[in-house]
């Protein structure tokens, strides 16, 4: 096929563009998993900071891969150094990229290239049930969908040790705030209204009968709650399971919600994190109530506002009109 022959792009992403914006990405995620990698190699862990890398199955490299979106086709040359090697980690011995679909086009200049573009019809084929699934909770679990409810006030950190024994919690490294027998009735004393599957599970045998909920995965999309903030995390989870579809830039906007949602998981429970340089909500009182409140609040509308970029992404993929 002759040059004049190919098709040109018009929103065609030069290999320069596409290389800086790629560059750029990368500097941004190593500034965000610096911490973590650093304690990782002297065999440190951060009981706040190291969290999202142990309970989602994402590592910093992955992290750290740029995608441009579904709708985005750059020139696959960005992949590839002057001497033609590659400068990312997911290409194959051919030179294709993991998930993605290259087609010979034309530039406005008449130069012939090779466009790199998400591969949406492999997704859609492949990743049929989980795409579907991500879209229902998601848009379940907006504000505009369904009312949220605040009155849960983070005890699902407290009910994953009521009753335990010394050595049986989570964070062994980490004191409790309260002694065992105060932190165990604190629980007894309060409604457990948990909604979220993966808080839930966690919590001990003697704290789950407790619960006025009994979540299960069957049911994610009918007991996700806007205001809980394992909800707001997993917005990184959905957007880490939604690339190469998701641009890079809102995966990270979705990590950092996430990180800054777990501190206020950890200051609100039961351990005594301030010894790491955090605050303390007491939440068995009524002013830690109040202000656990008030900054719930606050991450349920930045995490509405990211779950509603992440469904303008996917919703021309969903009814059909993606090209």
């Amino acid at each position: 096929m002759s040059t004049s022959t190919l098709a040109v792009d018009p929103h065609l992403v030069s290999a320069q563009a596409a290389a800086r914006a790629r560059q750029a990405h990368e500097q941004r995620a190593d500034a965000l998993t610096a911490g973590h990698r650093e304690r990782k190699a002297r065999g440190e862990k951060h009981p706040v900071e190291d969290f999202l890398f142990t309970y989602y199955p994402f590592s910093p490299a992955k992290l750290r891969r740029w995608h441009p979106g579904w709708e985005v086709s750059y020139d696959a040359a960005a992949d590839h150094d002057a001497h033609g090697g590659p400068v990312i980690t997911d290409l194959d011995a051919a030179g294709h990229r993991s998930w993605y679909r290259d087609v010979p086009a034309g530039t406005s200049t008449g130069h012939r290239v090779i466009t790199r573009r998400a591969d949406v019809e492999r997704y859609r084929q492949e990743r049929a049930d989980a795409l579907s699934f991500m879209t229902r909770l998601l848009s379940a679990s907006a504000l505009g969908s369904r009312r949220p409810q605040f009155g849960c006030f983070g005890l699902h950190e407290w009910a994953m040790v009521h009753r335990l024994r010394p050595g049986q919690q989570r964070h062994e490294d980490l004191p409790l705030r309260l002694s065992q027998s105060e932190t165990d009735a604190v629980v007894e004393r309060e409604k457990l209204v948990c909604s979220h599957l993966d808080a839930f599970r966690f919590f001990t045998p003697t704290a789950a009968p407790r619960n006025a909920l009994q979540p299960t995965r069957e049911r994610q999309v009918e007991f996700d709650n806007p205001a809980c903030l394992h909800v707001g995390m997993d917005l990184y989870k959905w957007a880490m399971k939604l690339t190469p579809l998701v641009p890079s830039a809102l995966v990270l906007d979705c990590f950092e919600h996430a990180r800054e949602t777990r501190v206020l998981d950890m200051e609100a429970s039961p351990y005594d994190v301030r010894d790491l340089g955090y605050g303390m909500v007491p939440i068995e009182t009524a002013s830690g109530k109040a202000e656990y409140v008030r900054r719930q609040r606050a991450l349920a509308e930045r995490a509405d506002a990211l779950r509603a970029q992440l469904l303008d992404v996917l919703a021309p993929l969903i009814d059909g009109t993606a090209g």
